[in-house]
């Protein structure tokens, strides 16, 4: 199959997004946990966290256009924190469905199994049995115009992780915690083997 730009911009709405959303590769698969300054939480799914570097620790994740609202980037900046939680296998269904449009003052907790969590004195919810937590500090934003999406920028400031995960050299094995990627927007999947090589260096 060839696509030309052109072709694209012909093509039905609904295929065009699958295509586009899929054609990228996998993604991650998480929930981002948020609490109002009224303190009525929200939690969501998002496919696009993305690693932005190691000192100091710093994720990034894309926010749709707010020209509609966005209770995770009203709360979030609003307080300051928010949560990011690897979905796994046995909420794979309830974590999706966060993906409904509720108002701001329904919390997708009480819509779904899915059930919040505090640990220390972090204010937003972290997901209960998610087996990677991590607790994060709003840093700054960047507004993309080309599609006037929103790229925020947190760090981490406090992690979770079950003990069995995180391999001798740091590594986390997400395939022992069950956890999926996403392909395209409403498609998981569970990698079941790895190949992980050693540090490269020039030959």
């Amino acid at each position: 199959m060839y696509f030309s730009r052109e072709d694209i911009d012909a093509l039905n709405h609904l295929y065009k997004i699958n295509l586009i959303n899929s054609v990228s590769g996998f993604k991650s698969a998480n929930l981002i946990g948020t609490k109002s300054k009224d303190g009525i939480p929200n939690v969501a799914v998002f496919s696009s966290v993305t690693h932005y570097g190691s000192n100091p620790p710093v994720l990034g994740f894309v926010l749709r256009p707010t020209s509609v609202p966005r209770n995770t980037y009203e709360n979030l900046k609003e307080t300051g924190y928010y949560t990011i939680n690897h979905i796994f296998q046995s909420i794979v269904e309830d974590a999706h469905h966060t993906s409904a449009k509720y108002p701001k003052e329904i919390s997708e907790f009480e819509k779904t199994n899915l059930e919040e969590e505090y640990l220390g004195d972090f204010y937003a919810p972290f997901v209960k049995g998610s087996p990677v937590k991590m607790g994060m500090k709003y840093l700054e934003e960047y507004y993309i115009k080309a599609n006037d999406t929103i790229l925020v920028l947190g760090e981490i400031v406090d992690l979770y992780i079950e003990d069995q995960m995180v391999q001798e050299d740091g590594v986390v094995d997400l395939i022992q915690g069950k956890i999926p990627a996403i392909n395209g927007l409403d498609t998981y999947v569970f990698p079941e083997k790895k190949i992980q090589f050693a540090y490269q260096r020039p030959r």
